[in-house]
């Protein structure tokens, strides 16, 4: 069976993304989201992977 990445429509705060991410790598998802906003406050260009990745990843059904 072929893993794919696909948002969280059970572990989300926003679009699930970072749920998503975290059962495809079996992570803890808080952090996954701690990363996530190092990343954003990093340079800013982690708000526009988020938005990216939220309209380019599937929904789980």
């Amino acid at each position: 069976m072929e893993k794919k990445l696909y948002r969280s429509n059970t572990d989300y705060k926003i679009a699930g993304v970072c749920g998503g991410i975290a059962e495809y790598f079996g992570f803890d998802s808080t952090i996954v989201r701690l990363g996530w906003i190092l990343f954003c406050c990093m340079g800013g260009s982690g708000i526009l992977a988020y938005i990216i990745a939220a309209l380019v990843m599937p929904t789980r059904r």
